[in-house]
């Protein structure tokens, strides 16, 4: 596996190296965004690890230029901001996931390794569509319609955690199942992400008149495209 680490903190970048190489990861460190951004452009990478900021380009103009030229490499981002409002700017931009600075290591390599997992090739499936009567999502080209019309603005990780819906209508999900079935880790205490990324998905997916994604008090989310499919 290889990881591009575009870091300027030495320390950081020491401690990640140092699970790479227990881990049996390539990785290549970058500490500016201009010559990450080179570098991502130079090679192939299973994923990027990106900070926030970064001399010569910042992590999230880094993040959107490398989504605006069409790759859908998984990007973890790595930030010492922790509101809700810098989080959505982070993934409305391309990011997948991020990770808020200080973090364990270990948090780090579980996430990395469900990236990893969720990414790899998988041989084509017999009926690669599953949905809803209202949506559709193709798992082998990664497009989605809702009522007959594309939706083509999600990002990599919306997209996941839209599928997952689709293959399960109605049913109730707590955050820390979202967690471990969507982003394939564990639950470390953030669930603020799937938070940020159900926000996104409303806005995204569905109307005022018609929501697909419900609350349920006190347990989680859940996708119901029944007209009295009302928040509980």
């Amino acid at each position: 596996m290889k990881i591009l680490v575009i870091e300027d903190n030495e320390s950081v970048c020491a401690m990640i190296e140092m699970f790479f190489l227990k881990e049996g990861i390539e990785g290549r460190f970058v500490n500016d965004g201009l010559r990450g951004y080179e570098a991502f452009r130079s090679e192939d990478w299973d994923l990027l690890i990106v900070d926030w900021m970064l001399p010569g380009m910042d992590g999230v103009t880094l993040c959107r230029k490398i989504r605006q030229e069409g790759s859908d490499v998984p990007i973890i981002m790595l930030t010492a901001k922790d509101s809700e409002s810098d989080q959505v700017l982070g993934l409305e931009m391309g990011a997948d996931d991020y990770v808020t600075k200080p973090f364990s290591p270990l948090a780090l390599m579980a996430r990395i390794k469900a990236v990893a997992r969720r990414y790899q090739k998988q041989k084509p499936e017999e009926n690669s569509e599953v949905g809803t009567s209202l949506l559709k999502v193709n798992k082998e080209t990664r497009e989605v319609t809702l009522a007959g019309k594309p939706v083509t603005n999600l990002t990599p990780k919306e997209f996941d955690l839209l599928l997952f819906f689709a293959q399960h209508p109605r049913q109730v999900f707590t955050r820390e199942q979202l967690l471990e079935r969507v982003w394939g880790y564990q639950f470390y205490g953030d669930e603020r992400t799937v938070d940020v990324h159900i926000k996104r998905l409303r806005k995204k997916i569905g109307t005022a008149e018609q929501p697909l994604f419900h609350t349920v008090w006190g347990v989680g989310y859940k996708f119901d495209e029944s007209v009295d499919g009302h928040e509980s």
